[in-house]
């Protein structure tokens, strides 16, 4: 089976971020795999950065690959993923999309303990698994958003020399 076959056989059964990798390069091949379903399409020779920058844009286009949830509450902080904002006693504060991108994926895991890396490469992508102070940056910038006290936070809490974690209980609203 040739990779337009394999494109729409996966296409038909799937929604799966598909990005062909391949030798050909004329417009009738790109706009064959496009039309076969292929999300991108990358020639070779190619950069590692630039195909991993791709991967990253289709997985962000994928239904279902972030969550569905459009609020949640998490103790008395209110995250709305829509109008990308967290609420605490009734101030909203806006959130950057990076910011939005690692608070849901840790509502997504609430209450474990998720390693630097792990938050790294599932907000960042696969190249960032060893940025921990880029990570640090974040979550201090999301506790004086989200914290009563910053200083002593009680939903993003630190696991010395593993990573971080999102405590409490996550209610879709």
């Amino acid at each position: 089976m040739g990779g337009l076959a394999a494109c729409r056989e996966i296409r038909r059964d799937s929604d799966v971020a598909i990005v062909m990798l391949t030798v050909r390069n004329s417009e009738e091949d790109k706009v064959a795999a496009l039309d076969a379903g292929a999300d991108d399409f990358v020639t070779k020779p190619f950069s590692t950065p630039e195909l991993m920058a791709r991967i990253r844009a289709a997985l962000r286009r994928v239904p279902g690959a972030q969550s569905s949830l459009k609020k949640v509450c998490v103790g008395e902080i209110v995250i709305d993923f829509e109008e990308r904002a967290v609420s605490r006693e009734g101030v909203s504060t806006h959130l950057t999309p990076k910011e939005l991108d690692l608070m849901r994926f840790m509502t997504q895991h609430a209450n474990q303990v998720l390693s630097h890396r792990e938050l790294l490469q599932a907000v960042w992508g696969p190249d960032y698994g060893d940025q921990v102070d880029y990570l640090r940056v974040f979550v201090k910038n999301l506790r004086k958003k989200m914290e009563p006290n910053p200083e002593h936070p009680q939903y993003i809490t630190t696991e010395p020399w593993v990573g971080y974690r999102l405590r409490g209980a996550v209610e879709s609203l």
